[in-house]
C-alpha cells in the first residue's frame, strides 16, 4: 500500500488532479470533451504555479544564502522546505494509507451531517499524514500516528465550513468551494481573534486600506509588480559588501528586481486557469446534488488554497513579510530555525485569513507577523521530531529532499509553523492519555455544533425554497 500510493502521490498535483476531475466530471454527467478540458487546465495552472514558485525559490534563494553568509546569520534549524515535509509525510506508514482512511472519514462525516465539505484535494492530503507521521515517530505507536492525523482532518474539515460562506463572498467565483487545507484552516481562530482586537483599536478604521486603495493612494509603490521590483532590488543590495561590489552586482541586482516583480504578476494571471478549469465542474456538481440528493443542499467541493493566492493583497503581504520573517528569526531570543526553501510558503498563510480583514493590508500584515512569530517557534520546538521522522525516511529511502546536513536539525515553515499541527502534536505527544482525552472531547463538541448547524441551514433553506414554490404557483 505505501508503494501504491507513494506512486501515486509521486505523479504530483499537475498530473493527479486533471486525472481526478475528469474522473468527477465524467461522474457528474459532463462530457468527456469538455470534463478532460477542464482537468487539463486546473493540471496546466498547477505546472504554471510550480514555474513561477521556482522562479522565485531560484532567484530568491541564492541572494538569500549570501546575506547568510555575509552577515553569519547561521541558524541550527535548517529549511529543508515543504517537499522534505511532504517526503516524511508519504513515505511512512500513516503517509501510505491517508488516503483511503481520510476519504473513508469524510464519507462518514457527510452521512452523519458533520461536514457539508467533499474533500477532492488529494494532493494536500499529505499535511494530515505529515502530523501523523511526526507523532508517530515522536511517540513510537503507528496507533497515536493515525489519531492525530484524523483529528486534524476532522478540525479542518469543519473549518473549511466554518469558513466557507466567508470565503465565498469574498472571492469572485468561488461559490460552492471550500479550502479544506490544514495550514491555511490552521490560522483561522488567529485570524478572527486579532481581527476581532484590531478593530477595537481607536484609530484602525483610518487604515482600511485594500489592495486597489492602495494603488490609489500610493500609486505605482501600491502596484505588487512594483513592490516586488523594490523588494528583490533590495534583498539584492543586501549581497554587496562595497561599493566596487554594488557596481559590479548592478546587473544581478537589477534581474533579481525583475525576477520578484515578475512572480508578483503572473502568480494571479496563473491562477485564474484554475478557476476557469473548476467552473464547468463545481456548477455541475451543485446541479447534481441540488436534482438528486434531498437535504443535500450546501454541499461545498473542498480545493486547494492555490486558487486564490493570487489575490493583490496577499502578494503584497507576503512580499513585506519576506524580509520582515528573516529579521525576526534573527532577532527573536530562543528561535534557531531561519526560512529560506520555505519562503515560497508564504503565500499559503491568507487565503483564510483575507475574508475576515476583508482585504485590509494593514490588518492582514500585523497578523502575518504574529502567525510568523509564533511559526518561528513552533517550527523551532518541533525539529527534534520532524528530524528523527527524515531520518528514518532517508535511511530507508536515500531520498535526497530528506536529507539534512550534518551539525542540524530539519525544519520547515509548511506545515510544522502550523498552529493546528503544533496543538495536536503538544496534546498527544506530550499529555498523551489526558491530551487525547482534551483532543476527543474538543473534536466531538465541533462535530456537534456544526451538525446542529447544518441541519438548521438546511431546514432554512427548505423553507425558503418551499415559500419560493408557493409563490410561483
Amino acid at each position: 500500500m505505501e508503494q501504491v500510493f507513494s506512486y501515486i502521490i509521486g505523479l504530483g498535483a499537475a498530473v493527479m488532479m486533471p486525472v481526478i476531475f475528469t474522473i468527477l466530471g465524467l461522474c457528474i454527467g459532463i462530457r468527456l470533451g469538455d470534463a478532460l478540458k477542464s482537468g487539463l487546465k486546473v493540471g496546466v495552472g498547477f505546472i504554471g504555479l510550480s514555474i513561477v514558485t521556482a522562479l522565485l525559490t531560484s532567484a530568491l534563494g541564492p541572494a538569500l544564502n549570501t546575506v547568510v553568509d555575509i552577515y553569519d546569520l547561521q541558524l541550527k534549524v535548517f529549511d529543508m522546505g515543504w517537499p522534505a515535509a511532504a517526503a516524511v509525510a508519504y513515505n511512512t506508514a500513516v503517509g501510505a494509507f491517508i488516503i483511503p482512511v481520510c476519504l473513508g472519514v469524510n464519507l462518514l462525516m457527510l452521512l452523519t451531517k458533520t461536514t457539508r465539505t467533499v474533500n477532492i484535494d488529494l494532493w494536500n492530503y499529505w499535511h494530515f499524514a505529515f502530523i501523523g507521521a511526526v507523532i508517530y515517530f515522536a511517540c513510537d505507536s503507528l496507533a497515536w500516528g493515525f489519531f492525530g492525523a484524523i483529528v486534524c482532518y476532522i478540525i479542518t474539515l469543519i473549518l473549511a465550513d466554518i469558513t466557507a460562506k466567508r470565503f465565498q463572498r469574498f472571492y469572485d467565483g468561488m461559490d460552492g468551494i471550500s479550502i479544506p487545507q490544514p495550514f491555511c484552516a490552521g490560522f483561522v481562530p488567529f485570524a478572527w481573534a486579532l481581527n476581532k482586537g484590531l478593530d477595537a483599536i481607536p484609530g484602525m478604521g483610518r487604515l482600511e486600506i485594500d489592495a486597489e486603495g492602495l494603488k490609489k493612494k500610493f500609486g505605482l509603490l501600491g502596484e505588487p509588480l512594483f513592490l516586488g521590483v523594490l523588494v528583490g532590488i533590495g534583498i539584492g543590495c543586501l549581497t554587496c559588501t562595497s561599493w566596487d561590489g554594488f557596481t559590479e552586482s548592478i546587473p544581478y541586482i537589477l534581474g533579481l528586481g525583475i525576477k520578484m516583480g515578475a512572480v508578483m504578476e503572473l502568480i494571479p494571471r496563473v491562477t485564474v486557469l484554475f478557476i476557469e478549469g473548476l467552473k464547468p465542474i463545481s456548477e455541475a456538481t451543485r446541479a447534481l446534488i441540488a436534482r438528486k440528493f434531498k437535504g443535500a443542499d450546501g454541499l461545498n467541493i473542498g480545493m486547494s488554497p492555490a486558487l486564490v493566492i493570487g489575490h493583490p493583497t496577499t502578494l503584497v503581504v507576503s512580499l513585506l513579510l519576506i524580509p520582515a520573517t528573516l529579521a525576526l528569526a534573527v532577532l527573536l531570543p530562543g528561535n534557531e530555525f531561519l526560512p529560506l526553501a520555505s519562503l515560497a510558503g508564504m503565500f499559503y498563510v491568507f487565503p483564510l485569513v483575507l475574508p475576515y480583514t476583508r482585504g485590509n493590508v494593514v490588518k492582514t500584515f500585523i497578523i502575518g507577523l504574529v502567525v510568523m512569530i509564533a511559526g518561528l517557534y513552533m517550527v523551532t520546538n518541533l525539529a527534534p521530531y520532524f528530524t528523527l521522522a527524515a531520518t528514518d525516511v532517508y535511511a530507508n529511502t536515500g531520498d535526497a529532499a530528506v536529507a539534512i546536513p550534518a551539525g542540524f536539525s530539519g525544519g520547515s515553515l509548511d506545515f510544522a509553523s502550523s498552529p493546528l499541527a503544533w496543538v495536536i502534536f503538544q496534546l498527544t505527544h506530550g499529555l498523551k492519555w489526558v491530551g487525547a482525552g482534551v483532543l476527543v472531547l474538543l473534536t466531538m463538541g465541533m462535530m456537534w455544533w456544526n451538525r446542529i448547524h447544518i441541519i438548521r441551514n438546511q431546514k432554512a433553506m427548505a423553507a425558503a425554497n418551499s415559500t419560493e414554490i408557493q409563490e410561483t404557483e
